[in-house]
């Protein structure tokens, strides 16, 4: 079950938040970050945030945000993590399409990932796979702990038909 993620959600999402921001191969979040500070980043700045829950546990958090403000407000983004026992079992796919859903309830026509470590394949792979396209590469901009400098790719979807595009 995929829902809104309250503020007592935290306790559980910061048990895979932590691990993967002190790995730093895909998020570039402060290795050392603070439970606070990650709960501020993760839980208020976005717009939205979700939870995929399974029998009481919580195994994914997703949020989604405007990406740019005024004239670049219909662009949403969107960021996934997946607690390390439930990788491979199709919770970040879901938690994608799901994300996509609710984009559009927010009016959002387009969904743009700004900044996935090409080192990364699976996730790579997988926003290909549900439609993301690679539009722009940012040379060496990614400092993944092992491999060094790798390409950052932005990623982007447009969410939007004939009958609900509109001019803002």
């Amino acid at each position: 079950m995929i829902r809104l993620a309250s503020s007592e959600d935290f306790a559980q999402i910061w048990t895979f938040f932590k691990p993967i921001a002190q790995a730093g191969e895909t998020y570039a979040y402060d290795r050392n970050i603070s439970q606070e500070e990650a709960f501020h980043q993760w839980m208020n700045l976005p717009r939205q945030t979700f939870v995929f829950e399974k029998d009481g546990e919580i195994l994914g958090s997703y949020y989604i945000k405007t990406n740019h403000a005024a004239a670049g407000a219909h662009v949403c983004n969107c960021g996934y993590m997946v607690s390390e026992a439930a990788r491979g079992q199709g919770v970040a796919a879901q938690m994608c399409e799901h994300s996509q859903q609710i984009a559009r309830e927010l009016g959002y026509l387009s969904m743009q990932f700004n900044f996935v470590a090409s080192s990364n394949a699976g996730a790579v792979r997988l926003w290909q796979k549900l439609g993301f396209d690679i539009v722009g590469r940012l040379p060496k901009a990614f400092n993944h702990p092992t491999q060094g400098l790798v390409d950052a790719l932005v990623m982007y979807k447009w969410l939007g038909d004939s009958h609900s595009d509109r001019n803002t």
